[in-house]
């Protein structure tokens, strides 16, 4: 069996994971790169492997850095199934018709904007390109709920953990059988963190496991706990309606969205913080709520005891406005605060909230209210690191405005978390780190060391294939 480390390897985008085995090619997410535009493009249009040979694939979870190049896999020949759980499933459609038409209306819009027909972009795939990935989807129950295992092939067969990353969100344990030898694997794709609002903790592998490829997004990192960010982001709201600020969120519209609605429902129902107009500018955000509200089954006790038990919904709350169209939200540009604006995308790479930015950020009284990992070279985190001046749509902005980061609302497993994950594993036997930078996978794995001497543990690079 050869692992091929295709993306995600010493950085956190592009999610690829190719598993051979007598003769069957396995992968695990076909997630988008970002970063850098022109970079981006390039490792986007093409594929690390030929998408004829792939059997199957195994989808993590619907974020677009795991889900975000399927259609081009499917455009290329790929004829097998993705696998994954129902709601990611359903997600997955809404997150990759958004993305065909974000690539549509920003090439439209960067195009207007350059001189030399050479600069001209054009979109990766189309929304054509997605209706027929939407085909190849088979949803695959969590274990816990199925009690069954899903079988590929005589010598591979798999089930889904809970990774309480995001909605549906799923660790892979996988089985494979070589030579009349049984080798196991787990894929974490993003683990989620313990206590967090409205999904339950990740739930942890029985089984005994081989090798285990997680991610350590935040290997060097210990968060601090979900209550503090509640009233850091109380603070903020209080701040912005006295100053009569904006507050500019980007945010992904998957998951964040939801644990933000479902904050500012506690805050204003507990009296906590003052109301304030909220203007939810992405109409993805708004299907994924619907598709939220069909899979409480997932949610965890906390969500029961607020709302569900109540009857009441949580992602209804006074004064949220969803914008609708375009001219909608242009129109906030001229609205007086406070307001706060939620939109996507979540790195501030592409979308409305480019446009909110670039009409908002160079006002002192405004705020920029970052609120998830930004990876290297994306605007996001150019803004995190205080760049005083950063590029949008190939123009420059003055960044006056105040740039506030709340680490608190991660969706992803800090150091102690991953560290206890994989300790509660049995008979573990190698660790590879993966979805991650190198400053944090190295810290991480000196502590691994540590903890856990006897197994060997890797930092994959790009392109590395390893034999298990």
């Amino acid at each position: 069996m050869k692992i091929n480390f295709l993306g995600a390897a010493q950085n956190v985008t592009g999610s690829k994971h190719l598993i051979q085995t007598n003769g069957y090619n396995l992968l695990l997410d076909c997630g988008l790169y970002q970063g850098k535009r022109s970079e981006s493009n390039q490792q986007n249009r093409t594929l690390p492997f030929d998408a004829k040979t792939i059997n199957a694939v195994i989808l993590s979870h619907a974020h677009l850095d795991h889900c975000g190049t399927l259609p081009i896999l499917v455009k290329n020949g790929f004829e097998g199934k993705i696998y994954c759980t129902p709601a990611t499933a359903e997600i997955a459609k809404y997150i990759l018709l958004d993305s065909a038409e974000i690539q549509e209306s920003d090439a439209e819009y960067f195009n207007k904007h350059v001189i030399k027909e050479v600069d001209r972009i054009i979109p990766i795939y189309t929304k054509i390109d997605v209706e027929k990935t939407i085909e190849r989807f088979e949803p695959v129950e969590y274990f816990r709920i199925s009690n069954k295992w899903t079988r590929l092939n005589e010598n591979v067969r798999f089930k889904l953990y809970d990774a309480g990353h995001i909605l549906g969100s799923s660790v892979i344990f996988i089985e494979i059988t070589e030579n009349a030898l049984t080798k196991t694997l787990i894929f974490t794709g993003d683990l989620g963190r313990e206590s967090s609002p409205i999904l339950r903790s990740p739930e942890e592998v029985t089984e005994n496991t081989d090798t285990i490829l997680t991610e350590c997004t935040y290997g060097n990192r210990i968060h601090k706990p979900v209550s503090d960010a509640t009233e850091d982001f109380k603070n903020v709201i209080i701040e912005a309606v006295k100053n009569k600020s904006k507050v500019i969120v980007p945010a992904f519209s998957l998951g964040r969205t939801q644990e933000i609605i479902y904050l500012l429902h506690k805050l204003f129902d507990e009296n906590l913080a003052p109301s304030l107009p909220v203007y939810i500018d992405s109409p993805l955000a708004e299907n994924i709520t619907e598709v939220f509200s069909k899979y409480t089954k997932y949610f965890n006790d906390e969500f029961w005891k607020d709302f569900g038990n109540k009857g009441s919904d949580p992602f209804m709350i006074k004064n949220l406005i969803y914008v609708k169209s375009v001219e909608e939200s242009k129109s906030l540009n001229n609205k007086e605060g406070p307001f706060m604006v939620i939109s996507a995308s979540g790195m501030a790479e592409s979308g409305r909230v480019l446009h909110h930015l670039k009409n908002n950020i160079s006002d002192y009284n405004n705020v920029v209210l970052i609120t998830g990992y930004q990876a290297e070279n994306t605007l996001g985190r150019k803004l995190q690191e205080g760049v005083k001046n950063v590029k949008i749509y190939g123009e420059n902005y003055n960044v006056a405005a105040k740039i506030i980061t709340l680490n608190e609302f991660s969706a992803h497993a800090d150091q102690n978390g991953l560290l206890e994950y994989i300790k509660n594993l049995s008979q573990l036997k190698r660790i590879f780190l993966v979805h991650t930078e190198l400053p944090q996978a190295t810290i991480f794995k000196a502590i691994l060391k540590k903890e856990l001497p006897e197994i060997p543990v890797e930092i994959p690079t790009m392109g590395q294939i390893t034999e298990l």
